[in-house]
């Protein structure tokens, strides 16, 4: 009786342990601190972006907040329609003001 209450409390601990993983440590791993970043319009004219989840049309001199979501793309509109792709959003862009005349080509 003693061995089968013995062996069951040692299965019941082993199944119950804490399992380790191993993590590898030469995997890139991009983290974006800041969650948004600005985009100034510095041209001369009005115009309408899409940010990758809306909409914005930007008087001169005007800026917007973007959410800082690496790998969309930022485009030109056109009446509600997505046009050329102006930049794609980067880890570098997070926290900062941004210049359109300098993402534009």
């Amino acid at each position: 009786m003693k061995t089968i209450i013995i062996a069951l409390t040692t299965f019941v601990l082993f199944s119950f342990s804490e399992e380790k993983q191993t993590i590898n440590a030469s995997q890139n791993i991009e983290v974006s601190i800041a969650s948004s970043f600005s985009l100034v319009n510095d041209t001369k004219e009005k115009v309408s972006i899409y940010t990758g989840t809306g909409f914005v049309s930007l008087n001169k001199g005007s800026k917007t907040s973007i959410s800082c979501n690496t790998g969309k793309e930022v485009r030109w509109a056109n009446k509600g329609k997505k046009g050329d792709v102006i930049f794609k959003i980067e880890s570098k862009h997070c926290g900062k003001t941004i210049k359109l005349s300098d993402v534009m080509d």
